[in-house]
């Protein structure tokens, strides 16, 4: 059972990652207000504001100043905000400042994080047991 939970975010994973991204978001932009988008966004640029959408990736070079509410969050880039999400993946350089709720959580060596971090993850609940990961 704990296999299947572990395959079931692999493959949800790769199919966020085999989607094409429907708005980018420029390095030399900087938007202050609140997104909502569709589909999958990357942002390259500064956002001072709140964004809420399906698929976010935030580059390197990306700066967001709010909260987010996402679906999955692949970061990359620097955060001052709190994040909502099923699937969030925090990248070797990125850095994370705020209140962490997330489904399912990878972090790469290097990731900063501070701030307070709650993964529910459904699997310990159908196993009861760790599965060694």
């Amino acid at each position: 059972m704990g296999m299947f939970a572990k395959n079931e975010t692999d493959q949800e994973m790769k199919k966020v990652e085999s989607e094409v991204i429907s708005s980018i978001i420029d390095k030399s932009m900087t938007i202050t207000g609140g997104i909502t988008f569709k589909g999958k966004a990357r942002i390259d640029g500064v956002i001072n504001g709140n964004i809420e959408g399906e698929h976010l990736v935030l580059s390197e070079n990306g700066r967001i100043c709010g909260d987010i509410i996402v679906s999955s969050f692949n970061c990359y880039g620097t955060i001052e905000g709190n994040i909502k999400t099923s699937m969030l993946t925090a990248r070797k350089n990125c850095s994370i400042n705020g209140k962490l709720e997330a489904g399912s959580l990878t972090v790469e060596s290097g990731a900063a994080i501070q701030g307070e971090i709650k993964v529910a993850i459904a699997d310990l609940k159908t196993t009861g047991h760790d599965s060694g990961q």
